[in-house]
């Protein structure tokens, strides 16, 4: 074939781009065109069909997009850099900076795919590279992308020329990766074709089958929607709606997913409803629900198919109504209703910007739809591993999405499964660490709650919150569905350095020994026993890094503490029995019970049990009843509230003197609901400025102590605080 004859072949682009494009951006496309063509001159695809069919089936199915000229010229010359050897500094010479960004883009991702076919390297951690630098491009400018859709669009066309080996590799990542991302994006015209491409070479039998099904009911498939489409259009017109009624085909690979998934439910083929369809276009988005009530009014709509995607659009900013009804015979019907603009939308996703668009600014719409690539972006950079990266984004990015609301009403899209932790992790990540509750809804629920389309979250937190707890990495208990969020426990965990958190640890337990009266030399064989550790450092390291808190060690230890003081007895009146007050962490008050199976205790730790009927029972998270509770969801999170009794305790504060620190110490101590019985000062002997207060305070236990003292020690000018001494309990008045 002469270069007269391959020039021929690109006469249909340049009559295509003629259509919308202006004279200036017309000559782009003939001078690209023609510089392709030369370049790939003598050149033969594994097919046997000239090379210049490649770039020039990618620039075609983009000029079909409509999209500028820059980016038809960039897909003509997406290849001449790699085969040709053509610089890329010639490219800009001869088309400008723009056009040679991207061809310099479309050539490092196909190097990385070359890689990935000719070397052993693990396919995985090519394809984990092939993804990572794809989404840099994409960040940089969106249309290297969509080249790269096109010009895989026109390789799955032509799989047929490969070996076996590579035609189900390629396939495969088409499936996992880019037909997904065609559908992010929102560019249904390619999505479609590259999933039943795809399906073709991956599972070639099954496709014929669904294909010879679909094509014996053609006929009569096609005569009902003629009927329906009559039918629609008069009942419209005699509503004052004007509209356009089109049939609308199914695709192989979705009545595939259709079949299976009615397979599994036990249902038959005849009952898929949406195998049937038709697509109302109306000129206003007020058309679109007038219409839908024109159908609904013609036709019996049947339950839970209804789905409003204008009020709340898709991810990739989709906007229809979606609904089914009986028409005619009884036979279902999939109608979807939408304006032409959101028709265009649909079927060009985020292409159809840059329609008509050359010069002009990226409108609000095109920068929230490329909100979620920055997000990527971010966790790229936080994600190290680049297989770590690519699961994250095939779980979080390209599964299916549920629309929840923020309290404040904004709309967030989340994988399909995702739990309030999951969102929690998404909004912030302090949030997640932060996090000991959630509500949907205005209801308590647990960490492990699915989340539905429209579910209000409220996240809960805590200020004393010790962290992620390592059950949230245990996927058997689904506290995180997301690879996002289950990273962002683990990069919190890895962060902790084993040497430096012994070390912290220590300090951290030797200092609150010390305020709490003992020694930690004092209480270390009790400590090993209570957390049933058998060396010192292990334990030194889960205090470091925070598994366990030394608020959790007070607790445990409080005990034992008030058992070495003087407490003399109390006679309590007969009819009265000491009661507790437990706090439902993140909600008002609540009705608990203590739980009779295992009696727990002031210092005990604990866990709520959501009863029918009866509130929240309390138990001990050492009880057998709890640990073999199959309803995981019904626990919850609480904690000791306010005791039945007030101890006196001895309190020392090593402090410099200064103007106001005593107003801020007892100003503290009334925040924490604390009384103070008694309080004086003593300048230090030979040392000017250095003072000791002591005071007498009234707690409910070592719990309060062990927080209030963490606060006293955090005042401007004090040195120390610790506790002296013991006192006598006396009943709370």
């Amino acid at each position: 074939m002469t270069i007269a004859d391959e020039e021929k072949l690109g006469q249909p682009l340049l009559d295509r781009v003629a259509e919308y494009l202006p004279a200036k951006g017309q000559e782009l496309v003939r001078s690209a065109l023609q510089f392709a063509t030369e370049s790939h001159a003598g050149q033969v695809r594994k097919t046997g069909d000239p090379v210049i069919t490649h770039p020039l089936a990618a620039a075609e199915a983009i000029a079909e997009l409509q999209l500028d000229a820059a980016t038809i010229a960039g897909a003509l010359l997406h290849d001449v850099q790699e085969d040709c050897d053509v610089d890329n500094t010639e490219i800009e010479k001869r088309f400008g900076p723009e056009v040679a960004l991207m061809v310099e883009g479309v050539t490092k991702l196909g190097q990385i795919s070359g890689q990935a076919a000719d070397t052993d390297v693990p396919d995985q951690r090519m394809q984990a590279e092939n993804l990572r630098k794809m989404f840099l491009a994409m960040a940089q400018d969106l249309r290297v992308v969509i080249i790269k859709l096109a010009d895989r669009l026109h390789n799955m066309r032509t799989l047929w020329g490969l070996e076996r080996d590579d035609q189900v590799r390629i396939a495969r990542e088409t499936m996992e990766i880019y037909a997904p991302l065609a559908a992010r994006l929102g560019i249904w015209e390619i999505k479609w074709q590259l999933e039943d491409l795809a399906f073709r070479h991956l599972h070639p039998e099954t496709y014929k089958r669904v294909a010879q099904m679909l094509d014996s009911k053609r006929g009569a498939r096609e005569q009902h929607v003629k009927e329906v489409k009559k039918v629609l259009e008069k009942e419209l017109s005699k509503n004052g709606v004007q509209a356009e009624v089109q049939g609308r085909a199914k695709h192989i690979y979705s009545i595939y997913e259709k079949m299976e998934k009615y397979a599994g439910e036990g249902r038959s083929v005849d009952e898929i409803y949406d195998l049937l369809a038709v697509r109302v276009l109306v000129a206003s988005e007020g058309d679109c629900y007038k219409a839908l009530g024109v159908v609904h009014g013609l036709w019996r709509p049947l339950p839970g198919t209804f789905d409003d995607y204008i009020a709340m659009p898709k991810e990739s900013m989709y906007q229809s109504l979606h609904t089914t009804v009986m028409a005619l015979q009884t036979q279902p019907l999939e109608v979807q209703i939408r304006t032409h603009e959101m028709h265009h939308s649909a079927e060009y996703g985020i292409a159809s910007h840059w329609r008509y668009k050359e010069g002009s600014k990226r409108d609000s719409l095109y920068e929230e739809r490329l909100a979620w690539i920055r997000q990527l972006m971010d966790w790229q950079r936080e994600i190290s591993q680049a297989e770590e990266w690519v699961e994250a984004i095939k779980t979080d990015v390209f599964q299916d999405q549920v629309f929840v609301f923020t309290p404040r009403g904004e709309i967030k899209d989340m994988p399909s499964g995702a739990t309030p932790l999951d969102f929690a992790y998404r909004i912030h990540t302090d949030l997640g660490h932060l996090c000991v509750g959630a509500k949907v809804n205005g209801k308590l629920v647990s960490l492990n709650y699915p989340l539905k389309n429209g579910d209000v979250i409220e996240i809960l937190t805590s200020k004393s919150s010790k962290g992620p707890s390592r059950d949230w990495m245990n996927q058997n208990l689904g506290y995180l569905r997301t690879s996002h969020g289950r990273e962002k426990v683990r990069q919190w965990f890895k962060r902790q350095e084993r040497a430096e958190n012994i070390a912290r640890g220590k300090e951290m337990l030797e200092r609150e020994m010390a305020r709490l009266g003992t020694s930690l030399p004092e209480m270390q064989a009790e400590l090993l026993r209570i957390f049933k550790f058998e060396d010192n450092e292990d334990f030194y390291l889960r205090v470091g890094y925070g598994e366990i808190s030394t608020q959790h060690v007070a607790n445990k230890i409080a005990s034992l503490i008030q058992e070495t003081e003087e407490v003399p007895e109390v006679k309590a009146p007969a009819e009265r029995t000491y009661t507790s007050n437990i706090r439902v962490l993140g909600t008002g008050d609540l009705l608990t019970r203590l739980s009779r199976c295992c009696n727990p205790v002031p210092g005990d730790e604990i866990i709520g049990y959501v009863t029918r009927g009866e509130g929240v029972s309390v138990h001990r998270r050492d009880c057998p009843n709890v640990l073999h509770e199959d309803e995981t969801e019904r626990l919850i999170a609480v904690e000791w509230g306010q005791r039945g009794q007030m101890y006196p305790v001895a309190v020392h504060i090593e402090a410099w003197d200064r103007v106001g620190l005593l107003r801020d110490v007892a100003t503290l101590v009334a925040e924490e609901a604390v009384n103070m019985v008694g309080v004086h000062t003593q300048e230090r002997d030979g040392e000017d400025g250095h003072i000791t207060i002591f005071m007498t305070l009234e707690t409910t236990g070592v719990e309060q102590l062990s927080r209030m003292l963490n606060r006293l020690e955090a005042i401007r000018g004090v040195l120390s605080v610790s506790r002296r001494g013991g006192g006598g309990a006396r009943s709370k008045s």
